[in-house]
């Protein structure tokens, strides 16, 4: 991330500060197109800046290209396949890029996974507004 954008998003403490986290670019990933347009109408709504995708091979070959280009992922599990939300996650620990998993699932066990693997968060689909909104303070604490 450019210097630039870090100062700003550490003045972000300013409750004056109107920029951050308006602009924030999250890679969001989801199979499904409805939850990838309703995660995305979301974001949108947020001011972030939303790259949708729908395929976790392309996703993973997005970021790799575009690494400097995000400040979040979203991503589902999806934990079938030899690219899923898993390697999506492995991706974004190596570049330093805080990745937040989503899925319909409660299992207790694929949600330790997703922690104990460096998951930021996991979110329970249906997916609502205020956790969407609430997103920018994992970049923050990234960058403080």
């Amino acid at each position: 991330m450019a210097s630039s954008n870090k100062s700003k998003q550490q003045s972000g403490t300013n409750n004056n500060d109107s920029e951050f986290p308006d602009g924030m670019k999250v890679l969001v990933v989801d199979q499904s197109p409805v939850c990838l347009k309703l995660i995305t109408t979301l974001l949108r709504k947020c001011r972030y800046q939303a790259t949708e995708m729908n395929n976790f091979a392309e996703a993973l070959t997005v970021l790799k290209q575009n690494k400097d280009n995000f400040d979040i992922i979203l991503t589902n599990v999806y934990d079938k396949g030899q690219i899923n939300g898993f390697k999506l996650l492995e991706a974004g620990i190596e570049y330093d890029i805080p990745v937040i998993m989503i899925s319909a699932s409660e299992d207790v066990e694929i949600i330790k996974k997703g922690v104990d693997h460096g998951a930021r968060d996991y979110l329970v689909k249906p997916v609502y507004l205020p956790e969407i909104k609430n997103i920018w303070q994992h970049v923050f604490r990234k960058n403080v």
